[in-house]
């Protein structure tokens, strides 16, 4: 059934967003088994053979764990409504302010991920903004209990309950929506793999922000420190392959001292982990590893078990071979040489990039965020994660006193 409102919510104080924020967090301590037996209901139903889908659908103490801890982080934060941006006074007396401002009405399409339920309308609600949830038909039992909950803390605040609203449609009465909404949408966020992106960016008619596709590198520098380089390829390839910030390439600088020690090294902890390697022409044939097939797999981000290695002569061909190939979502560098890696961060044309470390920190709460809406690759309005501070416009306040002009 579509939703027909058309009425703007009116702004709630800062006490109240974060009472309801506070109220969420307790039912959900206080439903966590509900939670998880409901979840086994959609696990159960999923027939599918996708890795990565079935992490991210399976909720277990340790998430709902991670769903209070984001709520509870949320309402310890500063209200980031009506921050000062910029001020002005005028020649003729005009005061001029420039300070921040919900959107109004933002509408996340996702999928799998009963998390995402909890997070993004806990961030848009405390960003003064009325969410519309659209999940996936996979999560739909674990999505309505964590939206019935959602209502619960609302009512019990006494805010509306329409400042979260869940829309169950199929595909067909998605598509409608995005063409013809039946109430003002002013954000549209989707958040999943590359055809539901392609589908809300040729559907929509308001803003869209996307979450795109991880395809991460690491790259290994000749100066690198390779008992720390081989620690961050199998963290970042290995501890979540379902993640977005998860490695899919390695590139090796051709000069790196004891190169070959270190690929064998690297080759043998990767098929510990049960990850398939392939590699480019000169490590497939120098290792006997799998090949690849074609160039295209260059721009695949996996998801799986399963990682590209190849060979590159310079930090200059890594950076040329990342900013062609990659998500434009995250990079690493591992090297000792800090001008090399000043280099590579400052070309690399990623939202996020790093000097030794593991991609896998490119998540709102691992960047001090407390959340995320989502992890953007698009460079307006706000690239990578979406934070509490990111889900805000902003307008102009004028105050005079009969001023013309």
């Amino acid at each position: 059934m579509y939703i027909t409102t058309r009425k703007m919510n009116t702004l709630l104080s800062i006490e109240k967003r974060n009472a309801v924020l506070l109220k969420m967090a307790s039912l959900l301590q206080k439903e966590r088994k509900a939670i998880i037996e409901i979840n086994k209901k959609d696990l159960e139903a999923y027939k599918g053979d996708d890795i990565s889908m079935y992490d991210r659908l399976k909720v277990d103490n340790s998430k709902v764990d991670e769903m209070i801890k984001s709520v509870t982080h949320l309402a310890s934060q500063n209200d980031p409504i009506g921050v000062e941006l910029f001020s002005f006074k005028h020649d003729n007396g005009l005061q001029v302010y420039n300070k921040t401002s919900s959107f109004g009405t933002v509408l996340i399409i996702y999928e799998s991920r009963p998390d995402v339920t909890v997070e993004a309308a806990g961030i848009a609600f405390k960003s003064g903004n009325k969410i519309l949830l659209k999940g996936g038909k996979e999560s739909l039992c674990s999505n309505l209990k964590i939206v019935e909950l959602w209502h619960q803390a609302l009512k019990e605040e006494n805010a509306s309950t329409s400042w979260v609203e869940y829309l169950q449609f199929n595909r067909t009465e998605t598509q409608e929506f995005l063409e013809n909404p039946t109430q003002k949408v002013d954000l549209i966020v989707p958040r999943g793999g590359e055809q539901l992106i392609a589908f809300v960016k040729q559907h929509a008619n308001c803003p869209v922000i996307v979450s795109g596709r991880g395809n991460n590198f690491v790259f290994i520098e000749k100066e690198a420190d390779l008992e720390m380089a081989l620690k961050v390829i199998i963290n970042a390839k290995t501890a979540k392959i379902s993640a977005c910030n998860a490695l899919d390439k390695v590139l090796i600088d051709k000069n790196l001292p004891n190169k070959e020690d270190f690929i064998n090294t690297l080759i043998s902890n990767l098929k510990a982990h049960n990850v398939e390697i392939l590699g480019d022409e000169t490590i497939s044939k120098n290792y006997y590893i799998e090949a690849i097939k074609s160039d295209d797999i260059w721009y695949e981000e996996f998801l799986d078990y399963k990682i590209v290695v190849g060979e590159v002569d310079s930090t200059q061909d890594a950076i040329t071979k990342i900013n062609k190939y990659s998500g434009g979502h995250s990079a690493s560098i591992i090297t000792k040489n800090d001008t090399e890696a000043k280099s590579f961060m400052e070309n690399v044309d990623s939202a996020a990039v790093y000097q030794n470390a593991s991609t896998r920190f490119t998540d709102g709460s691992q960047l001090g965020l407390g959340g995320e809406l989502a992890i953007s690759t698009d460079k307006l309005h706000q690239r990578g994660p979406i934070g509490l501070q990111h889900l805000v416009t902003n307008k102009w306040y004028v105050y005079g006193n009969g001023q013309i002009r």
